[in-house]
Formats: C-alpha cells, structure tokens, sequence
C-alpha cells in the first residue's frame, strides 16, 4: 500500500506506524501545522541538566516563546516543560531555509535524585529559561535502630 497524499511512496500498514506520521509530517513542509485534525506534531525541547552538591539545574533556551507561553509541571522526581514558539513571521513567505522549529513542544525530564518541591524556583531571561530544585537531604539510607530484648 502506498501513501497517495505525500510526495514519498512509502509502505505503509497503517495509518497510525511511524511512516504515516512522517508522510504526514513531510506533507506539511514540516512546518509542525497539520491539516488533520487528530494529528499533530509536537517538538522536544533541548535541556541542559547539571547539578551541584545541593542542586539540580535545568536550563532550557526558549527563544520566541513568551512567560505566559510556558508551563512548568513538577511531580515527585519528574519535571514537564511545556509550551507553544510563534513564528515572527506572521505572512505567507517562501523560504530559503526553515531550520527553526515553530509551534508546541514540551520535554519530560526524570531528576537523577529526590527534590524539595516546595521550594523549586524558575527564571525566565532573555529566552533563557533556568529551573533550580534544591535537592532533597534524603541519601536513600534507612538507618537501623537495634532494640534489645
């Protein structure tokens, strides 16, 4: 079976394997914007996660994107960053190059060690998005009380 709606011939089985999704990807110039409804494309965000004796850094570049575009959601030892870039290109234009991804993205980052979430904090600089969670004092160890008998 072949795919009639992209400008690729490729072999698909289903609508839903990974070769529809970039038929269908590459049928929208790549651009993120689906005519479908019932898909759509969502970028990951690249991270940088570091950490100090007493922390964990996550720095995150967001150029295009707005404060009020981003969503922070933290629980137990998972961080989602969320959020929408708009094209400052607001007309239809043809392109020499399209490199850069505009429309939803969202990464999902499992911290390396337990956090204090309530006392978590995030900056937003210049598209420069800085998240801080203080790790927590736990080390994991259970200490062992010997009671006598």
């Amino acid at each position: 079976m072949t795919n009639n709606n992209s400008p690729f011939s490729l072999p698909l089985q289903n609508q839903e394997d990974d070769f529809s999704i970039l038929a269908n990807f590459m049928k929208n110039d790549g651009s993120g914007e689906s005519s479908d409804q019932n898909f759509s494309v969502e970028g990951q965000l690249s991270v940088d996660v570091a950490q100090t004796k007493d922390e964990i850094i996550i720095v995150a570049l967001l150029a295009g994107c707005r404060p009020q575009d981003v969503e922070l959601h933290l629980h137990s030892d998972v961080l989602t960053i969320r959020g929408q870039r708009k094209s400052p290109i607001l007309v239809e234009a043809n392109y020499f190059f399209r490199e850069c991804y505009w429309g939803k993205f969202s990464r999902t980052i499992v911290l390396p060690v337990a956090v204090k979430e309530e006392m978590t904090r995030a900056e937003f600089k210049n598209g420069v998005l800085t998240v801080v969670l203080p790790k927590a004092n736990n080390d994991g160890n259970i200490p062992i009380i010997v009671v006598e008998e």
